[in-house]
């Protein structure tokens, strides 16, 4: 969980400077509360007392650092490694949670966990199998787990000899045959190391608990020796041996400023190399890292990408049935493409080395998509409208010996039913228009602020249909403008709120209107409706004191209470009442009153038609 819940400590002075309003999920596996130091953390070795000195990159280098990264946009996660072979059962019962932390959850002694290495065989591990369905499924990167929380390295290490060579089964590297197979289909290859937790070797870190205490003797001991004996060692071998393009580390569980420098000073060892935000510390590495979610807003001014699995697991679970459509998958490409952020889907091989054929299915489902319309993923950047409401936007700037064009990728889900497909607010002079699949021309003219495109009857794709226009420039868009969704109701989102005052859009989930300390601060959003009608208001609402808040249209106002619910994470649904809308475009206000305001955080307003 994350450390967010201690706001009944804080006045409201002291909340304005302590990030009021947020409104964000912790990772699965990482989070601020598990990834603090405590107060009694021994000293940190000599080596790792201070921060080497790092030149500062210039935004032209670190931009071309980041070049394939940002082409790229998507890649395979694999966490493979001893877990797969309880695969999610041990002493004969299910074992809740993901795969990879049944040593963890299941409070498994190091003695018998490593019990299970002798069958993790590989027998069937095909790694240039592994690097030609990743590059079918038309993923362009690949990132393994060279070693997880249970200490265990697909590696030959030198520094343990916990790993696939000494101690299991397989009594091979796994590692360097994946990446010489990865780089021959021409796709770049990154390791995710876990450097701070391990629950096999004495001293490693455990989530969940202080230091120097965990559920077995025998993995007790000093985590600054574990940093000194095995994590500097191990990264320091993986960063010489195989040289990976990204490192992708796992959970700053127990990690400081001081023992973080040192790990962070060996990726030097690899000029280049692309780094995550896990490494704790106050290291930001390169990248954020969303796990299981897609933010709302993206991460402005961050290079991010999001690690999502198919099921719900990401070490290999035999029980976990639970998979995600290809439908699902291929929208969230889109949807993560049209944000900004690039697409980390994970695959968790058996402990014989096959990849579930249910992921295998929907790789290869999500392949044939990416062959047709790969130019609207690959190479592109966000999207410049804030909602579309049939679909996302993907977009490329060109530069040309007559000025700049912008070509837009609209990815459609919902097709029109009615021939027209509708970009809102589209200031842009519209060229042209065709179908990406099969590059037939369409008809493109031009309704008020509005840019209308003349489609086929029936969607050429089910899932993501791909319409291609070109326009003159750097796209231009009106102030956004709310319609109804399918069922009738309008939502006022928090990421199309134009704010006044401190009051802002914030989290990454769920995200709320925060920051409201000032009673005269107000938020608004512009729609249109096509007819006239009474709609009854409802939305989630979270503070430490009940206050009253007013939603405006027109001449007509709703004063709607807010009750007190005892923490500003902690929300209620809100019934507000109706209020009557006219047909056409209008703003409508979300305001405080004065008397005896309370800080809020407020959710996305429905305004449902009354039946």
């Amino acid at each position: 969980m994350s450390n967010h819940g201690r706001w009944a400590a804080l006045s409201v002075a002291a909340v304005s400077t302590a990030a009021f309003g947020a409104d964000l999920r912790a990772p699965v596996r990482w989070s601020k509360a598990s990834g603090a130091a405590p107060a009694a953390a021994q000293a940190a070795p000599a080596a790792a007392q201070a921060a080497p000195a790092v030149a500062e990159e210039s935004k032209a280098a670190r931009d071309a650092r980041m070049a394939w990264f940002r082409e790229d946009k998507f890649g395979m996660f694999i966490h493979w490694g001893v877990y797969a072979v309880p695969a999610g059962t041990y002493k004969d019962q299910q074992i809740g949670g993901i795969g990879e932390w049944i040593m963890n959850r299941g409070k498994i002694p190091v003695a018998e966990y490593k019990a299970f290495a002798p069958k993790f065989t590989a027998s069937k591990y095909d790694p240039d199998a592994w690097a030609a369905l990743a590059k079918k499924a038309g993923m362009r990167y690949i990132v393994i787990t060279s070693k997880h929380h249970d200490g265990f390295a697909l590696f030959d290490s030198k520094a343990s000899t916990w790993d696939a060579v000494d101690a299991a089964g397989a009594k091979r590297d796994l590692i360097k045959p994946l990446a010489d197979a990865a780089r021959k289909q021409g796709l770049k290859f990154g390791l995710y190391y876990s450097q701070a937790q391990d629950w096999t070797h004495p001293g490693g870190a455990k989530s969940g608990y202080k230091e120097g205490e965990s559920w077995d003797e025998a993995n007790k001991g000093d985590f600054d020796q574990y940093l000194k004996t095995i994590a500097i060692p191990q990264t320091r071998e993986i960063l010489t041996t195989i040289q990976p393009d990204i490192l992708w580390w796992d959970t700053p569980t127990w990690m400081t400023p001081e023992r973080a420098a040192p790990l962070h000073a060996l990726l030097a060892l690899k000029p280049g190399i692309i780094s995550n935000n896990r490494l704790g510390g106050n290291y930001h590495g390169d990248t954020e890292t969303p796990e299981q979610y897609i933010p709302a807003t993206g991460f402005k001014g961050r290079d991010w990408e999001v690690c999502m699995t198919m099921n719900d697991t990401w070490g290999f679970k035999s029980y976990d049935q639970n998979w995600k459509s290809t439908e699902d998958l291929i929208r969230k490409l889109c949807d993560i493409v049209s944000k900004g952020g690039n697409f980390l889907l994970n695959v968790g091989p058996t402990a014989e080395g096959e990849i579930p054929q249910p992921s295998i299915e929907r790789l290869t489902q999500v392949g044939e998509w990416m062959k047709v319309n790969g130019e609207a993923i690959y190479g592109t950047s966000a999207s410049p409208f804030r909602n579309l409401p049939w679909g996302r936007c993907t977009r490329k700037v060109r530069g040309g010996l007559f000025g700049r064009t912008t070509t837009l990728f609209l990815h459609v889900f919902d097709w029109p039913a009615d021939g027209k497909l509708v970009i809102p607010g589209l200031k842009n002079k519209p060229g042209k228009a065709k179908m990406l699949a099969c590059g037939s021309p369409l008809d493109v003219t031009r309704n008020g602020e509005d840019v209308v495109i003349a489609v086929s009857k029936d969607a050429p794709d089910k899932i993501a249909s791909v319409v291609v226009l070109d326009v003159s420039g750097e796209v231009e868009t009106a102030p956004f403008v709310g319609m109804a969704e399918k069922d009738g109701s309008i939502l006022l989102r928090p990421e199309n709120a134009e704010t006044l005052g401190q009051l802002k859009s914030e989290g990454h989930v769920n995200l709320n209107l925060g920051y409201w300390l000032n009673p005269k601060d107000s938020a608004s959003w512009r729609i249109k409706t096509d007819k006239a009608g009474t709609y009854n208001v409802s939305f989630d609402a979270a503070g430490q004191g009940a206050s009253k808040v007013v939603l405006v249209a027109g001449d007509k106002r709703i004063e709607i209470a807010v009750s007190d619910t005892g923490d500003y994470k902690k929300y209620k649904n809100v019934k507000g009442g109706t209020i009557d809308l006219p047909a056409g475009a209008q703003v409508l206000r979300l305001e405080a009153v004065a008397a005896g305001w309370k800080p809020v955080n407020v959710r996305t307003i429905k305004l449902e038609p009354k039946q």
